[in-house]
């Protein structure tokens, strides 16, 4: 693609948040929306796995994996433990 042709599509997929954001907004005060939040987050934490998940497994040291499976879980049991899950 073109840069010109490249840029269209970035801005015409970037403004698909502002059309999705007017469409719930004005549908928040006839329906609940509140499973919205979970499916959110969850797209959030996917696309930041996908994109960590392959450079953690990359490493030639098993060492340095289990260091990094070691934070994961760290991570993990802060957030139940913030949530008083655990």
């Amino acid at each position: 693609w073109s840069r010109s042709k490249a840029l269209l599509f970035n801005v015409l997929s970037g403004l698909t948040f502002l059309l999705g954001g007017l469409v719930t907004y004005s549908f928040a005060s006839q329906i609940d929306i509140a499973w919205l939040i979970p499916f959110a987050a969850g797209n959030f934490l996917y696309i930041g796995a996908s994109d960590l998940v392959p450079e953690v497994s990359r490493h030639a040291q098993p060492v340095a994996g289990l260091v990094h499976l070691a934070a994961f879980l760290t991570g993990i049991l802060l957030l139940f433990a913030t949530r008083g899950l655990i």
